[in-house]
């Protein structure tokens, strides 16, 4: 199997582990959005701490890299805390394809704090990304639009935290990243969390931590992804999040998007894969060029 094949498997895997802790995340029903948080990160925590042990490498990464650890671990709770309160408020496949302008954000901030030269192409596929987001929040004057803008918030930060971790570059293993995300998010919300805790039945609890356990699949699958295969080359594969949580909303909470959010997933979607054909087809003439 190729390096590019194994990508895009490592995707695929990874947007199922992310679509299935979504649902659980949604089934667990009345739970405060930060108690949802600390369990799905503490899962996480957990599981990527036995790697590092495994592996000997450091928990905390090297001293030099603590800013942009920091950096990364602050902007992904807020991301992950706006994402868990909008799949509470929204349809999940809204909920999920308002997160998957990341991407786009990731652009603009690489632009800004890393120098990244922006090309036309990117920025017309942000521009009609944007038009695909409005087709789904339907902007009102009212407090519905709140979950909305939670989710394009989550978004934003997300966008704000790959960046961070392009900085990273392969500085720190992923497992060390995602023990270090994972036990700042879980440090940070635990006072909160023990004050304001809400008790939950049992059934509540095994979904929220068999959402931790999916949430890890994703986390390292898409970590790994991009060790196989340059983000341009693959990174349209992780929209299949949005389909696998189209999928599993509809079979068990009968959540049917409506017809302006499913126009909104194409217009996104379609960006998307026109920004990865045109980043493909630059890779291919660099390359022939380099032949030459």
């Amino acid at each position: 199997m190729t390096n590019l094949n194994k990508s895009i498997l490592l995707l695929i895997a990874s947007a199922l582990g992310f679509s299935l802790m979504t649902l659980f995340v949604k089934l667990s029903g009345d739970v405060p959005t930060l108690q949802k948080t600390i369990f799905r990160n503490g899962v996480s925590m957990i599981i990527s701490f036995f790697f590092v042990i495994h592996f000997k490498e450091s928990l905390f990464g090297k001293r030099e890299n603590q800013p942009l650890l920091l950096l990364r671990s602050g902007l992904g709770a807020l991301g992950i805390i706006l994402l868990f309160y909008a799949i509470d408020h929204l349809v999940l496949a809204d909920a999920d394809m308002l997160n998957k302008m990341s991407p786009f954000f990731t652009i603009i901030f690489a632009a800004i704090f890393l120098k990244e030269h922006v090309k036309p192409f990117q920025i017309y596929s942000i521009l009609v990304a944007f038009l695909g987001t409005l087709f789904i929040i339907k902007p009102s004057f009212s407090l519905d639009i709140v979950p909305y803008a939670a989710g394009i918030l989550s978004a934003i930060f997300a966008g704000g935290a790959y960046t961070a971790l392009r900085a990273l570059g392969r500085r720190e293993q992923f497992y060390t990243i995602v023990f270090y995300f994972s036990t700042f998010t879980t440090v940070i919300l635990l006072p909160f969390v023990i004050y304001a805790y809400q008790p939950m039945t049992m059934q509540q609890t095994i979904y929220l931590l068999i959402g931790g356990v999916f949430a890890t699949v994703g986390q390292f699958g898409i970590t790994l992804a991009y060790k196989y295969a340059p983000a341009k080359e693959v990174s349209v594969f992780n929209y299949f999040t949005v389909v696998f949580t189209a999928l599993l909303g509809f079979t068990f909470l009968g959540q049917v998007p409506d017809f302006y959010s499913i126009i909104g997933y194409v217009i996104i979607f379609g960006a998307s894969f026109y920004m990865f054909l045109k980043n493909k087809g630059g890779e291919e003439v660099s390359a022939d060029l380099a032949k030459k």
